[in-house]
């Protein structure tokens, strides 16, 4: 059957599937976007019929919100501790695990686990593990390294601490995997040259291996930083934002307030400011990431 064409003789091509992509782009991320953005500068509440204008009310009222600022500090500090030891981990077992045999292969996969499951479900995993009578406090006790369970969830620096820890196990999985096909990608030709030229282990990591990797680990470091910035599921499941609200990230603060405390537009006005400071953070560290590319 011959494929339909418009009067003038030329073929549509593939313009009507763009168009549908443009049309569920708009849908689904540019209205709510926009939508949001409204919002933020109303008093909108599901428990009232109708929103009044506050103009930068809300913006105004989150800097002198202590529950959003301390959200921002503990974001801070998963964010930092969360990318520099998922990427740091990650590049050593890429290392480690940068032979072609099935058995590194295997390993490779098993690593990658973590990232394919669900935050969920692996928040649910660690939770059996980490409670006063999880796994981890069963084997502390019986090898007689503490006296009594450890209240791992239980006390704010012990929670934030264990939260890094989890989010960094699920990171280490990604940043594994883009630093093997970095280094995947580095012809043996050149550590062969280096070798000639006398370099050592540490000289041809520095002249060789970080050059060529530096593209991988933009994209590894990038990427961790906007994960961490957006994390809710694992804090929900792990801590539920406690103890009194110690591990309550940004994202997690933002959900709570527009269906707990009802406060739409409120949680509109977090989502913009969160919104701003992940596209500042990721841009900035694109930015001095590819200027460290082209220096190296």
């Amino acid at each position: 059957m011959p494929s339909r064409t418009p009067r003038g003789g030329r073929s549509l091509g593939l313009a009507p599937l763009a168009w549908i992509a443009v049309a569920l782009y708009a849908m689904f991320l540019l209205f709510p976007l926009f939508q949001s953005l409204f919002w933020s500068f109303t008093d909108k509440s599901p428990l009232q019929g109708r929103s009044d204008f506050v103009g930068l009310a809300n913006y105004t009222d989150l800097f002198s919100d202590d529950l959003f600022l301390h959200s921002l500090l503990f974001t801070g500090i998963v964010v930092v501790s969360v990318t520099v030891v998922a990427n740091t981990v990650g590049l050593l077992l890429a290392m480690l695990l940068n032979k072609s045999t099935a058995n590194y292969r295997v390993m490779r996969t098993l690593i990658f686990i973590p990232q394919v499951l669900s935050g969920v479900i692996v928040a649910f995993i660690w939770r059996s593990i980490l409670t006063q009578n999880g796994l981890l406090n069963v084997f502390l006790v019986k090898v007689g390294l503490v006296e009594e369970p450890v209240a791992w969830l239980g006390s704010s620096g012990l929670a934030t601490f264990s939260i890094c820890v989890v989010v960094s196990w699920i990171t280490i999985a990604f940043a594994t995997v883009v630093y093997t096909a970095s280094l995947q990608s580095v012809p043996a030709e050149l550590y062969e040259a280096a070798r000639v030229d006398g370099a050592g282990f540490l000289g041809r990591f520095r002249h060789v291996t970080l050059p060529m990797i530096a593209p991988g680990m933009t994209i590894s470091v990038v990427l961790c930083l906007i994960t961490t910035l957006k994390l809710y599921d694992v804090i929900a499941v792990l801590t539920g934002g406690g103890p009194a609200n110690a591990t309550q990230s940004t994202a997690y603060y933002l959900v709570t307030a527009a269906f707990t405390d009802n406060r739409f537009g409120y949680a509109s006005s977090i989502a913009m400011v969160l919104l701003v400071l992940t596209a500042l953070v990721s841009y900035s560290a694109t930015h001095v990431l590819r200027k460290r590319e082209a220096d190296l």
